[in-house]
């Protein structure tokens, strides 16, 4: 009989935890708490029919550089969209009545910076090096921290460049407000305060792909193809799918015989584990310290044509970050981290329908947002969001035809691992880099036999990677067989 491997949650981390275990000979079932699977990579119509929206994340900068997603081939399984702007920023013009401005992230470095004036020579310092050995970057930033890089000089000039652009540095190496301010809105992803170094770092690592390679690519159709064709490979190598099984006690859990073999592997919070019977009480000390990050408010916009940008390069870029100069932004990113907002705050925009007509019925739009917020908050962003638009495309109020918003107090009660409404996984900073969620050169191994963890909680961390799927995976290889299992094994 087959060893069996049960997996909790089928976000993309344990569909690809999933899909290695199914491939290396394992029976394989996934449980879903939810009616659908997918967790952060699903897409619905949450508005009005025929309109498509993203419930999690919509573009997709890292899956496609995924070493696993490469492997599995991810790029040929479905239709990608590689906009020739990958982000924006818009600014208000420095005289009232005058022109519009915007910083522009186009796939084209020299375009970009030509765009930034006398940032053009910065830009180019910062970026090139990072996009040009975007394998090295990736690798650095793809793995647990306690290793030796394969790639020392790419890691050192990473490291040196966080240091820098997460401290007071960064304001002498970005002058302008345009690139001061594209800078500061890839480094609002973190959801913790501006600067700091591990806001820094994760702005670089989406900024060495954003001009090369597929950019910051996103699935025709919606996210919810990941899912889709990770669930299609599972089912085809034996392995089901269960939705409508949460599982909130695994005390309770049938999941096989540990000391055959059998294996689970959690996609989740990592506070489950505090529900097994046999949790060593300095490790269940060390989950119980693990912290959460402030939460997303998320709104999503059934619109009646474009969103009608004030500068006209806006309108291409399917993602666009609204929060005004870097001052702004850094001023409500540390304030959410205090536990306060401001009345503009930060807002993460994705319009995917500039360059998916799938997305949204003819000659209509679809256009999903969120802003960061304390956690737990019970704010409904669906106002401040709409005015942050409004400021930087006058006319955005008139084009609304249907919203839907959920704030941060019920994501978590939608999606347990989002803790309090952090959809990072946990409080992203260097600290936890490293003690993610425990100290450990295998964090993925919990000390209870067969038992694993495998969501964004466990390195690399958060972004659609299934990369923290694929390593509980393998961990539970290697402690199973005693000899690794490679991706070109799984997937020739």
């Amino acid at each position: 009989m087959a060893e069996r491997a049960t997996i909790v949650g089928s976000g993309p981390n344990g569909l690809a935890a999933a899909v290695a275990l199914a491939r290396a000979g394992y029976e394989v079932r996934v449980l879903e708490a939810s009616a659908t699977i997918g967790g952060g990579v699903r897409t619905a119509e949450l508005t009005l029919p025929g309109f498509r929206h993203d419930i999690g994340s919509a573009v997709h900068p890292a899956a496609l550089s995924s070493p696993f997603f490469r492997a599995f081939r991810l790029r040929e399984r479905i239709e990608w969209i590689v906009p020739e702007a990958g982000f924006a920023q818009p600014l208000d013009p420095l005289t009232p009545g005058g022109a519009a401005r915007a910083g522009v992230a186009w796939h084209d470095l020299d375009r970009t910076a030509e765009g930034l004036g006398r940032d053009a020579a910065a830009w180019r310092a910062v970026v090139r090096p990072l996009a040009r050995h975007l394998d090295g970057v990736v690798d650095f930033t793809g793995h647990q921290l306690l290793r030796v890089p394969r790639h020392p000089v790419t890691t050192v000039r990473f490291g040196l460049r966080a240091l820098e652009l997460g401290s007071a540095l960064s304001r002498r190496t970005f002058r302008t407000d345009e690139a001061a301010a594209l800078f500061a809105g890839v480094a609002a992803h973190a959801n913790s305060s501006l600067p700091s170094p591990g806001a820094a770092a994760s702005a670089l690592f989406l900024l060495a792909h954003a001009h090369v390679g597929d950019g910051w690519a996103y699935p025709r159709g919606g996210a919810q193809a990941i899912a889709d064709v990770l669930v299609a490979d599972l089912r085809a190598h034996g392995g089901i799918v269960e939705p409508d099984s949460p599982v909130t006690d695994l005390a309770s859990l049938d999941w096989g015989d540990p000391l055959a073999g059998d294996v689970l592997l959690l996609d989740t919070s990592p506070r489950l584990v505090l529900t097994h019977p046999d949790i060593p009480a300095s490790y269940a000390r060390d989950i119980r310290r693990y912290r959460y990050g402030p939460a997303a408010a998320k709104v999503d916009f059934a619109l009646d044509g474009p969103v009608p940008w004030a500068h006209p390069d806006v309108a291409v870029a399917p993602t666009v970050h609204l929060g005004g100069t870097r001052d702004e932004v850094e001023a409500s990113e540390n304030a959410v981290a205090r536990g306060r907002m401001t009345e503009r705050p930060f807002v993460l925009t994705v319009q995917p329908s500039v360059l998916d007509p799938t997305r949204a019925p003819a000659g209509r739009q679809v256009l999903w947002a969120y802003i960061h917020v304390p956690s737990g908050s019970t704010l409904d962003p669906t106002e401040l969001v709409t005015q942050q638009v409004e400021r930087f495309a006058p006319g955005f109020r008139d084009r609304i035809l249907s919203s839907t918003s959920m704030p941060a107090s019920r994501r978590e009660a939608s999606n347990r691992s989002d803790v309090g409404g952090d959809i990072l996984g946990g409080a992203f900073s260097f600290v936890q880099a490293v003690r993610r969620p425990v100290f450990s050169r295998t964090p993925w191994r919990t000390p209870m036999r067969g038992v694993y963890l495998a969501s964004a909680s466990t390195p690399p961390g958060p972004g659609v990677t299934g990369m923290p799927g694929w390593f509980a995976a393998h961990q539970a290889l290697v402690d199973s067989a005693g000899v690794g299992v490679t991706l070109d094994d799984l997937f020739g």
